[in-house]
């Protein structure tokens, strides 16, 4: 076992060689201290770990206990070595889970009241712009302010991205056809210095994933290579089937075993040294300047990898270019055509409406918002703070109102239990959730069921309205 593990073809060749041939130079002084306690006449046993090298030069971590020993009457060091490199990057991969779950977690706590601020300040911003006169000088500064909002908007949702907390709609779809319909704005993205190469498996088996979310991961893979590639090189994006057995050595050793669509995109860039792969997914670690880039790119990519139920791992060598390889469960199932995995919705024309809306919302900010904005476009709007006096309100009225809607994540009733309830007094009325936070909104994956009718904060008063109107018209 000990020639097997240093890489030597049988137990005679490896007696008689010295030490100093299989500990590699970092560890060199940790092993010659311990061997001389133990000359020294140091009995207790030694328990440590260090770096040692194979006849090839390779590398690997071992874990050793020395002892000193009488052997034929003559002092001697008795030593037992396991090689525990696997068991070091089990660990590694596990505090590795743990830091991206608890990143995850605090994008996920900060999402749901940075949303709800940014959709009063949008909606407030855009309703103040919408009474001034078309060239008052006011109208710059609320498009400043607008812009703004946004860009902080998108900086959450990335954040949600990673922390695997976005609302999906995965659907049965094959990645060749995704690749077609956006190869041409990933040509526009890389530059005329950097040529693409795209090879297509014929026959591809059918993933369930998301297809907006994967044009967002493909695009962020292909903006960062280019990046790796500031004087040109090439590209290539390549779809496979293929089969990952527990048997095979090739096989990634956190992915199951199955069948698996493989993504993957190579670049001839700058690579990355190994100091820089063990950080890339990590939110806002990057390389970049500080005007270049958030550091949101590739851990956006791997939160979304992740949610859609995929593996995403990287190889890379500095000064070699870089491998991203995305593995995606294959189905039994056939993918929809190019025309269906785009969500068609009839265009709405007329924004203005007569019905009544009961707007429950705890967040004053937002209520206001959403209760001026209806009512600007016609709607009878009534409102409240929190479940209980909504219910009390309902209990008041003549009539039912014709849609609820209500924030999601509310203090003592939340906007599912409060939904359970008016639809008890009233079957007939709509439905229509908001929140900033997907987490236990809609199901434990975040994926969207397709009876559900979700506003995602933070919104534009224009796109409340349109919602609205949309789940009003709906039969």
């Amino acid at each position: 076992r000990f020639a097997e593990m240093f890489g030597y073809a049988s137990a005679e060749e490896a007696v008689g060689r010295p030490i100093r041939e299989m500990v590699c130079e970092e560890s060199w002084g940790l092993v010659q201290r311990n061997v001389a306690l133990r000359e020294n006449g140091d009995f207790a046993v030694a328990h440590y770990s260090f770096r040692a090298c194979r006849r090839d030069g390779s590398e690997f971590e071992v874990e050793t206990l020395g002892s000193r020993v009488l052997f034929r009457g003559e002092p001697a060091i008795q030593g037992v070595m396991r090689d525990v490199s696997g068991q070091r990057a089990l660990e590694e991969q596990l505090q590795q889970a743990m830091k991206m779950e608890a990143v995850g977690r605090l994008a996920g706590g900060i999402a749901h009241d940075f949303n709800n601020l940014l959709t009063g300040i949008i909606g407030h911003a855009e309703l103040a712009k919408l009474q001034l006169e078309e060239n008052h000088p006011v109208a710059g500064e609320l498009d400043d302010i607008l812009q703004t909002s946004e860009r902080a908007a998108n900086l959450v949702k990335q954040l949600l991205a990673f922390g695997r907390k976005q609302i999906i709609n995965p659907r049965p779809v094959n990645l060749n056809r995704i690749l077609q319909n956006i190869e041409r704005v990933l040509r526009r993205v890389i530059g005329e210095h950097i040529s693409l190469t795209v090879f297509e498996t014929p026959v591809l088996k059918t993933v369930m994933v998301d297809p907006g979310q994967m044009e967002q991961v493909i695009l962020n893979l292909v903006v960062n290579a280019r990046d790796a590639m500031p004087s040109g090189g090439s590209l290539t994006i390549e779809t496979s089937n293929v089969f990952l057995s527990a048997d095979l050595k090739t096989s990634p050793s956190d992915i199951p075993p199955g069948c698996y669509v493989l993504l993957s995109i190579s670049d001839t860039g700058e690579g990355m040294p190994p100091e820089v792969q063990s950080h890339i997914f990590e939110p806002f670690y990057t390389t970049k300047p500080k005007d270049k880039g958030t550091g949101l790119g590739l851990s956006t990519v791997y939160g979304i990898v992740k949610q859609n139920n995929g593996h995403i791992s990287v190889f890379s060598r500095k000064g070699e270019g870089t491998v991203f390889k995305i593995y995606l469960p294959a189905v039994e199932r056939m993918a929809e055509s190019a025309g269906e995995t785009e969500t068609v919705k009839r265009a709405v024309t007329d924004l203005q409406g007569s019905e009544s809306v009961l707007v429950v919302e705890d967040e004053e900010t937002v209520r206001e918002m959403a209760l001026r904005t209806l009512k600007r476009y016609g709607y009878t709007v009534y409102s409240a703070s929190t479940g209980a006096n909504a219910l009390k309100l309902c209990k008041k009225m003549d009539e039912p109102v014709d849609l609820l809607l209500t924030d999601i994540v509310m203090p003592r009733m939340s906007g599912r239990e409060l939904a359970k309830k008016v639809t008890g007094m009233w079957p007939g009325v709509k439905l229509l959730y908001m929140s900033g936070y997907t987490q236990h909104t809609i199901d434990d994956e975040g994926i969207l069921d397709p009876e559900v009718n979700f506003l995602p904060k933070p919104f534009r008063p224009v796109v409340l309205v349109e919602k609205v109107r949309e789940v009003l018209d709906r039969p």
